[in-house]
Parts: C-alpha cells; structure tokens; sequence
C-alpha cells in the first residue's frame, strides 16, 4: 500500500503561484515512490498577477485554487477540505505563490502572517507528527509556524552568485530556527519535528540537479511516512 500524500499548491507559476517545474519534480518522485497523491490549494485570491513574459504586474485578479487546478489538471480540492487524518504525509512545493499567498513572507518577510488553512494544515500534521516536506522558499512557512525547527533554503552566502536569496537563512534564524546549509542536491532531515527541506530553484542551478534535489527531499518524507 501506497503512501498517502498531499501537496499543496500556491497558484501556477514561479512569480505569482507554484514553480510549476518543483510541482512537477515533486509529483513526479511521488509517483515513482508509489506514493497515493491528492492535491490542495486555498480558495482565495492571489495577492498579485504577474505577466511572466515581461515580469511586470498585471492588471487583473486570479484565484489560487483555479490557477492551482492548472498544475493538477483539474484534479484538486479546497485546502479547507484537507484532513490530516487521511494522510501520511504533506508536502509544499515552493515559487513566490508561497510567499505571496500561502503567507505574507514577500511582503512582510519574518514578520508575515501565514494563511489560516496553511497554518491548521501544518499544526495538523506536526501535530500527528506525520513529516512535512517543503522546498524553494516554502521552508519559511515551518519557520514561521514551529519556532525551533531545523530547515535549509541552501547556503547562507551566496556562494559564486548562486545562492543570490541567501538573506533568507538570516531572517529564518532570526525566527528562533537554525539553518543548515546544504547543497541543490541534497535535503535536510529535523528528525525531531519531521520537516524535510531542499532548497530548490533558491539556488542557480541546472534543472536536473534541482529535481534530484528535490527527489531527496519527497524520498526522505516516504521514509518518514
């Protein structure tokens, strides 16, 4: 018997919603880990648009479980509806979706606030200490909700210009966690919370590496499971 897992999703695309390649590798390592996958995002409307072919706002208004059903092909559920109980595991992927909609991370950085059905999903499932997996920015969310948890979003320097958002590390430690630096290709396990993170696209690096990083990450989780 499979794993049951669910993924929730911030919209669709890297500047307003999911990075759709990390939902895809996420999805991906899931299936090949034989893992029962069903998808969630909230029903609420995203904190801005983006033309992501000229990177500048655009002047219309999206929803995030709509833009979400694009990456789910259509097969997706309100967060609201998402019971730990039926699950093994959860799992975020990352994109400014995250720190726009899923919390106020973009805007307000350490001092966000974090989406009411995000934040009852995570207590759920820290709660039945069933693991958590979360890449690219989304380890801020863990950050911001169990103060003292061990999480990476890559190095904390920004190591040959890859790692251009190392601040980041700066303000999770300033949050009461530790950061631990790790690799594209590698993830980090808190055993004690059980929260999986790799950084992902936080750092500049080929795409095959950034799937086997996050292929780490889903393979911890299953683990964990």
């Amino acid at each position: 018997m499979g794993k049951r897992v669910a993924v929730v999703l911030a919209g669709c695309g890297v500047f307003d919603g999911s990075e759709i390649h990390e939902a895809s590798a996420v999805l991906v390592h899931l299936s090949r880990g034989g893992a029962e996958v069903k998808i969630f995002a909230p029903n609420i409307e995203q904190r801005d648009v983006v033309n992501h072919l000229k990177g500048s706002p655009a002047e219309e208004k999206r929803n995030v479980l709509v833009e979400s059903a694009r990456l789910a092909r259509g097969n997706i559920q309100d967060l609201a509806e998402l019971k730990a109980s039926e699950f093994d595991a959860v799992i975020f992927p990352g994109g400014f979706g995250v720190a726009k909609n899923l919390c106020s991370w973009a805007v307000d950085g350490k001092n966000c606030t974090v989406n009411e059905h995000v934040n009852s999903t995570l207590q759920a499932f820290h709660s039945a200490k069933k693991p958590i997996g979360l890449c690219c920015i989304s380890p801020v969310l863990a950050a911001k909700v169990f103060p003292g948890c061990e999480v990476t979003v890559g190095q904390d320097k920004n190591i040959d210009g890859r790692f251009p958002d190392a601040e980041t590390a700066s303000a999770i430690a300033e949050l009461g966690c530790k950061h631990i630096c790790k690799n594209v290709n590698e993830s980090h396990v808190d055993k004690a919370n059980k929260i999986v993170t790799t950084c992902a696209f936080m750092c500049k690096a080929p795409l095959h590496e950034i799937f086997d990083g996050i292929g780490t990450m889903v393979q911890e989780v299953l683990k964990l499971a």
